[in-house]
């Protein structure tokens, strides 16, 4: 959560079903990063652990995705009814973070 200037809290809200997916999505990542952590314990061949890296940065990805959908269609919509332009320019940020790579 992020403190705004006016002492309220920014929050989402994601409907049950799309909350289950993602913490599904997000231990299903855990369990890969697990798993690629015994592969270098275990000195396993390099280009095996990198596929395993490429398969969990693809799941988080998925994660992002859902995640920056549900964000324009709920709370980047509702601001701009509220007549909040600078959401745009917060959603353009957050677009640049996910394309940094």
């Amino acid at each position: 959560m992020i403190k705004l200037e006016n002492c309220s809290y920014r929050r989402s809200h994601h409907p049950d079903h799309v909350k289950r997916d993602l913490i599904t999505r997000l231990n299903r990542i855990e369990g890969q990063i697990r798993g690629i952590k015994g592969m270098i314990e275990r000195d396993v061949y390099c280009d095996d652990v990198i596929t395993q890296i490429a398969a969990t940065q693809s799941a988080l990805n998925s994660v992002a995705k859902i995640l920056l959908a549900g964000h324009i269609k709920g709370c980047v919509v509702s601001r701009l009814q509220e007549g909040d332009q600078e959401i745009l320019d917060e959603l353009i940020v957050t677009i640049q973070k996910l394309m940094k790579k």
